[in-house]
């Protein structure tokens, strides 16, 4: 059997969104009730970090990998802190959080500022010479 158009193969149905804000905000509500993080809410922040992560671009895998781990540490010390009464866009504010910790993650790898090769220099300072004015000076 021969396909000519690409309509004649059977399509899919694929959900649209990978992560849907209602779901996310019912299980944020249900985990405030139990004071404890559900599985399937830690699932979804798992889910949302690593979707995030795809828009940045890193130089190493292990450098993704580390300001990953660092995105869901703050997800997960701060879902408690997300309050329906103010919003309910619970995606937003996790999808928030988890770029901040991004950065944050970036942040404590390179924070060497104004030093190009990433490395820390240290600098010491030593006089030399004799009495003559034209040999004395500083060494660094």
């Amino acid at each position: 059997m021969r396909y000519t158009s690409a309509s004649a193969y059977p399509k899919k149905d694929k959900p649209k969104h990978y992560l849907k804000n209602k779901d996310l905000v019912i299980e944020i509500i249900e985990s405030k009730k139990l004071n404890k993080l559900t599985y399937k809410a830690e699932q979804m922040l798992i889910l949302l970090a690593k979707k995030a992560i795809t828009k940045m671009y890193y130089k190493n895998d292990d450098d993704k990998h580390d300001c990953l781990q660092t995105a869901l540490l703050d997800m997960f010390k701060n879902w408690r802190h997300f309050d329906t009464n103010r919003s309910t866009n619970a995606f937003a504010y996790f999808t928030e959080i988890a770029k901040r910790g991004f950065a944050r993650g970036w942040g404590d790898l390179y924070s060497h500022k104004g030093d190009p090769n990433k490395e820390t220099t240290t600098f010491s300072y030593t006089s030399f010479g004799h009495d003559d004015e034209n040999t004395t000076g500083w060494m660094i």
